[in-house]
């Protein structure tokens, strides 16, 4: 009887140990989480592991997570790759078509992102650059002259045609019998001809009274003009801004993913250059308490922690075993 108590007893109290030991030395990765003293004598293993080796094991972590998992290579291929480039299409896609629906106004739609002062401060910016960089063309001598050119070009065309003959007519009805033999007599081109020469005159005079006008009043038109335009588009719906604009929403598409590959490409080196990403990872480990230490751990990794415990029993119930065999 006693014989066969031992062979039960032996493995089970070795699996007990097992279990006991193992979830010890679980424990003692965190706890304690000071140094113990007694009589001034330091307690061997105390702190835990993991608070003595905070720093060193900090530094392990960010040099690993640096290096092999936020280097560039490895996050260029996975920003780069079909599915995330999809799924920033589909997003940027999403995003817009939700827009050709949206029936809230321009002002209200940018409401969402920007304050109300922040939005006037834009609309003011627009029209004072839009205003200054026209009204700096309009100073140009040369749009004075080009707009008499065209003016007097259009009247010309108006004059070999049509338009000689009702002069004629108007002549010839403001002075009678005469006025129609004469007008018969001179003929639309003779007018033609006579208006021609007042041509170059006509023009130099029209280009120096328009460039003046520009001078003078051409900020204010502008600005006018601009503004209320800035105002009516504001005013608008963003459905009715982007309806049967599917070609140029398909192109903006394009071009937010094509921004987006660039700047993986060409700026993410540069950004990784100027993040320390090693220090960052340290230094959060750091300041990390280590009862969230602890918490986190554990949440992370219970099963394979409980699991570590009871391979312990495991052992110790099988060394137990082999060791009423040998006795």
């Amino acid at each position: 009887m006693a014989d066969e108590l031992t062979y039960i007893m032996t493995p089970l109290i070795g699996g007990v140990i097992g279990y006991i030991t193992n979830d010890i030395a679980i424990r003692m990765l965190f706890r304690p989480h000071r140094a113990k003293y007694v009589w001034g004598i330091h307690i061997p293993f105390t702190p835990g592991i993991i608070p003595k080796e905070k720093r060193r094991i900090s530094e392990a972590i960010g040099n690993v997570v640096s290096e092999n998992f936020m280097n560039n290579e490895v996050l260029t291929k996975y920003l780069l790759a079909d599915e995330m480039v999809g799924k920033v299409r589909a997003a940027v896609c999403g995003f817009l078509g939700e827009q050709q629906e949206n029936p809230e106004t321009v002002s209200q739609f940018l409401g969402h992102y920007f304050s109300e002062e922040e939005v006037g401060r834009i609309v003011r910016s627009v029209n004072e650059n839009l205003t200054g960089q026209i009204q700096a063309k309009l100073l140009d001598p040369s749009v004075g002259e080009t707009i008499a050119r065209l003016t007097m070009d259009r009247v010309s065309a108006k004059l070999n045609g049509d338009g000689a003959s009702e002069i004629l007519v108007g002549l010839g009805g403001m002075m009678g019998g005469i006025g129609g033999a004469t007008t018969a007599l001179l003929g639309q081109n003779v007018v033609s001809k006579f208006l021609e020469l007042l041509r170059k005159p006509a023009e130099k005079f029209l280009g120096n009274h328009i460039n003046k006008m520009l001078r003078e009043d051409g900020g204010r038109m502008v600005g006018k003009l601009l503004g209320d335009e800035v105002q009516t588009f504001l005013n608008t719906s963003v459905r009715d801004v982007l309806a049967g604009k599917e070609e140029q929403l398909r192109q903006l598409a394009d071009g937010v993913v094509s921004v987006y590959s660039t700047i993986i490409c060409e700026h993410l080196p540069r950004i990784l250059a100027s993040v320390d990403i090693s220090k960052i990872i340290r230094e959060r480990i750091q300041e990390m308490d280590v009862n969230e230490t602890e918490k986190l751990i554990f949440q992370v990794m219970d099963k394979e922690l409980k699991a570590i415990v009871w391979l312990g029993a495991l052992l110790g119930l099988l060394m137990g075993g082999v060791n009423c065999f040998l006795i």
